[in-house]
């Protein structure tokens, strides 16, 4: 794990001198056949972290954003979102963050999630969540009318919006990755998220996992490369998880 932790910890590291190039700079934004926004940086990000899992885990399996999958003979697959919340990153906004996972068998076993203009960084491996290299823990919250609500943008849920069951007085939105960090810091107690992908939220199970949350789809089902919902509930609390599924 320590070596696995290391080559993850260099994948963000270039990642991030990419993101700095082209943040709050002039460049072209493309859409892309599903309607989200695609920019230089996105592309250029996955191309050289491709490129380095290439020379050091050539056998390992590659699923990404921008550049599809590529299977693997190792039983291991590198989950690779380069920048999670695009929007954010175009409008200047430091809410956005690389996403790195690691998967076992399909299971996530580690995660990054970095955020390269702040220069914050949460890495987990399902035991431990460390911020910057310390470690640190979800708050505790066991009454959801206060609980501290999270979510990107009410857009996702589409047809079904199943935030209305909620207190709504208790959301923020447009927190994208960077919220899921905040939970493992004790600032956020529920997350909900919809129309995700793999690349969107593997990441994020380690690291909320680790700092003693818990994450799953909306049917409570353990989020992994094989999942069939595109759906994410995220507690810091899990004496929350039951009431909160209940709801949705």
């Amino acid at each position: 794990m320590q070596e696995f932790t290391a080559l993850a910890n260099r994948l963000a590291d270039e990642a991030g001198k990419i993101a700095q190039q082209f943040y709050r700079q002039p460049f072209h934004v493309s859409i892309k056949d599903d309607d989200t926004p695609v920019t230089i940086a996105d592309r250029a990000i996955e191309e050289r972290m491709l490129e380095i899992l290439a020379a050091e885990r050539p056998d390992d399996g590659i699923y990404g954003e921008e550049y599809g999958a590529k299977d693997g003979k190792s039983g291991f697959t590198w989950v690779l979102d380069p920048i999670d919340g695009t929007k954010s990153f175009v409008i200047g906004r430091p809410t956005f963050g690389t996403l790195i996972a690691l998967c076992k068998d399909g299971v996530p076993i580690l995660g990054v999630i970095d955020q390269p203009i702040l220069r914050e960084r949460w890495v987990g491996d399902g035991q431990r969540t460390a911020f910057n290299g310390a470690s640190v823990g979800c708050a505790p919250c066991s009454d959801l009318k206060t609980a501290r609500i999270g979510s990107t943008t009410p857009a996702m849920f589409g047809d079904n919006p199943v935030y209305k069951k909620f207190n709504e007085d208790r959301f923020f939105w447009g927190g994208d990755c960077y919220q899921y960090g905040l939970m493992s810091m004790g600032f956020v107690d529920v997350i909900l998220e919809a129309n995700m992908q793999p690349y969107d939220y593997l990441a994020l199970v380690p690291v909320i996992e680790g700092a003693g949350g818990c994450i799953s789809d909306f049917k409570g089902q353990a989020l992994t490369l094989e999942s069939a919902e595109s759906t994410v509930v995220a507690c810091g609390d899990p004496s929350l998880f039951e009431d909160v599924k209940a709801l949705l």
